[in-house]
This record gives C-alpha cells, structure tokens and sequence, in this order.
C-alpha cells in the first residue's frame, strides 16, 4: 500500500498526466526527460524510467474490447477509424505489441499530428481526413473531457467505462453487440 502511495505522490506530481500529454501532442521524448530531470533532480532515477520502461507500463488489450472493435470491423456498413493520444515515439511500439491496432480503416495519432485531444483541431483533422460526418459519428473514450470537446463538434460521444458498459451505452444508437 505504502508503494501504491507513494507511486501515486510521484504520478500526480513529477512525471504529471499534463506532462505527458505534451509529449503526446509531438513534444519529443528525450527532451521532455531532460527538462523534467533538471526541474526534480532527486527523481532522476524514477523519471527516466517513465519511457524508458514505458513498455512495461503498457498494459495488455482489453479483451472484451477488442471483441466489440471485431464486431465493427466485421461488419462493412461501419468506417471504424482511431483517434488517439499518443507519442508518435511510442506508437510504434504499440503497433508491433496490438494486432487490433491494424484493424482500423484508418489512425490518427496526436504525437504524428502535434496536437491532441481535447483540442477541437484534432477532431476536424479526423473528420476531414476520414470524410466523416460528425453527427453519423459515435466518438468512444474513456476521458470525459475528451468526449465534451467531441460534442462540442457535433460528434456523438459515450464515455468508455468497461465492456459491459460499452455494450448498453451502444444500444442508444440502435447497435446491438
């Protein structure tokens, strides 16, 4: 517990979700380690670790949402593309980790396009890019934030909780999982 704890004192304010969104907007990687080591000298250890062992950090798929991803790309009446934040470092890593990322008729990833979410410029950039129209659009994200500046567009939005969840939340627009 006392780990969790003092992990959660370092997340919340050295290596900062602020902070690495930046570099999810392009912001290169090394650099932001640099600045960030010479601001907290005594965390050097620990904040070159944050993308150093950023692999570690990744996680596994959600499976269930991967199954729900299959039943979109399965079905061809359905333009499924991805929006998301990420490094353009990083990504690739992903890329090589996911085959479910190579499913999408189409990604566009904030590091790539330096900007990010909830930045409107990005979701035009994707509706644009993708000839989508918001209001034929259902925008999912597990960032309430990210959902609010979607409807500011246009873009119909449900907030990612779980599977299960996602599953109900579809329902609203006649998609049956």
């Amino acid at each position: 517990m006392e780990t969790e704890k003092k992990m959660k004192w370092f997340f919340d304010n050295i290596c900062t979700n602020d902070w690495n969104e930046n570099q999810d907007a392009g912001y290169p990687l090394q650099k932001a380690t640099e600045e960030r080591v010479k601001l907290f000298p005594e965390y050097e250890d620990l904040i070159r670790m944050f993308y150093g062992r950023w692999v570690e950090m990744l996680g596994e798929a959600i499976e269930g949402t991967v199954s729900i991803l299959k039943s979109f790309i399965d079905n061809p009446k359905y333009k499924v593309v991805a929006l998301t934040n990420w490094s353009a470092e990083t990504f690739p890593i992903a890329l090589d980790r996911f085959e479910f990322l190579h499913w999408f008729d189409g990604i566009l990833v904030s590091g790539e396009e330096k900007t990010r979410k909830p930045f409107p410029e990005i979701y035009q950039l994707t509706l644009d890019r993708f000839n989508i129209k918001p209001e034929h659009s259902i925008f999912i994200d597990d960032n309430l934030r990210n959902i609010k500046a979607a409807n500011q567009l246009g873009i119909n939005g449900i907030h990612f909780e779980s599977p299960e969840v996602l599953k109900d939340q579809l329902k609203t627009y006649s998609i049956h999982i």
